[in-house]
């Protein structure tokens, strides 16, 4: 059940979860700033009510701390991808470079991103994209990475044409994919 309080001028939303095995009233502010009263089953709503501004002040610096890290978070976040971007990009062309005399592939572009959950990709055009995070990575990961994505360009899809393709540069890629997992 969501509801809505006013403390210190603010709005606060806040939801009810209703207990059967709690034995008193809870409050529970989380990182992305959800505020949850836990209500057992001997009060009511209007004992939350009271509840909350009693604990007003507390609810309030959990917020603001909460709201701040947050602000904070993403401030940092893009001024470490601003700042390492070109690091990785010059990184990426050294690898590129590397691996591409025993390849010799042609490709477009090359460019450096702030994926959450990729480390890189390969376009059907020959476009290289790569993960700004790889300047984070022990040389060995970086190299597979950008390996991996440069052996795209001789065959899109990961059967065993490709995986030889990744073998003629790297005999270990399947030790490294198991440390880049654990990374």
């Amino acid at each position: 059940m969501n509801k809505e309080i006013t403390l210190y001028d603010r709005k606060i939303s806040y939801s009810i979860r209703k207990s059967t095995r709690a034995k008193r009233l809870r409050i529970a502010v989380y990182c992305n700033c959800d505020v949850v009263v836990t209500l057992p089953h001997h009060k009511t709503v209007s004992d939350v009510e009271v509840y909350l501004k009693q604990k007003s002040k507390w609810i309030s610096e959990k917020l603001d701390y909460f709201r701040e890290a947050k602000r904070f978070k993403v401030k940092n976040k893009s001024v470490s991808y601003a700042y390492n971007k070109e690091k990785a990009y010059k990184l990426a062309i050294r690898i590129i470079k590397k691996f591409n005399n025993i390849y010799g592939f042609k490709y477009n572009k090359i460019t450096i991103k702030n994926h959450k959950t990729k480390w890189g990709s390969c376009s059907k055009k020959g476009n290289l994209n790569f993960n700004y995070r790889i300047v984070f990575l022990p040389q060995r990961l970086a190299e597979y990475i950008v390996a991996h994505e440069l052996c795209h360009l001789g065959e899109l899809g990961h059967s065993r044409k490709y995986w030889n393709l990744v073998e003629r540069a790297l005999p270990n890629y399947k030790d490294l994919i198991r440390e880049l997992k654990k990374n």
